[in-house]
């Protein structure tokens, strides 16, 4: 039987819903594993296993993520991608969260048309290795089953503003010239800000210039960093 691309979105992540439900009781407390739907990113945690490490639980959006993530460069590689449908991986990647320091890796699933539609992040907090005990205790399985969260998912516009505002105020406003642009950009992107629809219209309004001209920055830095990888 041929299945369409909407069943195998459905087949897909309820095996990963269960997958996160084995893992979840056996993994370290300072392991988290989330499974975001990318077709909701208001509320695109489906799943999720220790969500104490980044503050997120069942409910919460796409946006809500570690610092530094590069989940949302994989995202966009996977939607930018021309043909096929095989996972994007990125393992083992520095991230923050809550000001503590994690080990992150990222898969992308795609369907048979190449559409990315939902990711599996595994976050690991190493901030407590350094005391013997600490080290033990963060082994410990989570007591706790998985659950449906009761709040409601943080504002995606507040979220996206944000995002928009950190990464002007990173690279100091005044009179931003176009390099100044192309790395806020850069911090936007590196934020997830462009997986959310909406994401580059305020972005371009944000900074003074049309989405067209944000599209641009974000080719110039697609080519930047595969310049970096041929190298």
């Amino acid at each position: 039987m041929t299945l369409d691309a909407t069943q195998e979105r459905i087949i897909t992540l309820q095996v990963l819903k269960a997958s996160i439900t084995a893992l979840a009781s056996v993994i370290g407390r300072n392991t988290e594993i989330l499974l975001h739907d990318l077709t909701c990113p208001e509320r695109s945690v489906v799943a999720i296993a220790n969500g104490h490490i980044s503050g997120r639980h069942v409910g919460s959006p796409v946006l809500g993520g570690p610092e530094q993530d590069k989940g949302y460069e994989a995202v966009m590689a996977a939607a930018a991608a021309s043909h096929g449908s095989e996972p994007v991986v990125i393992p083992d990647y520095p991230t923050l969260a809550n000001g503590r320091s994690l080990r992150s890796a990222t898969v992308v699933y795609r369907d048979s048309n190449g559409q990315p539609f939902a990711s599996l992040c595994i976050n690991t907090d190493l901030t407590g290795l350094n005391a013997a005990q600490t080290f033990l205790e963060q082994f410990q399985p989570l007591a706790q089953p998985m659950g449906e969260a009761e709040s409601e998912p943080a504002d995606m516009e507040v979220l996206m503003s944000e995002i928009i505002q950190a990464s002007i105020g990173q690279i100091g406003l005044g009179k931003m010239n176009k390099k100044a642009k192309v790395e806020a950009v850069r911090v936007m992107q590196e934020r997830g800000l462009f997986i959310v629809k909406g994401g580059v219209e305020k972005a371009a309004t944000a900074l003074g210039v049309t989405r067209f001209t944000v599209y641009n920055y974000l080719e110039q830095l697609r080519n930047e960093t595969s310049d970096r990888g041929d190298s």
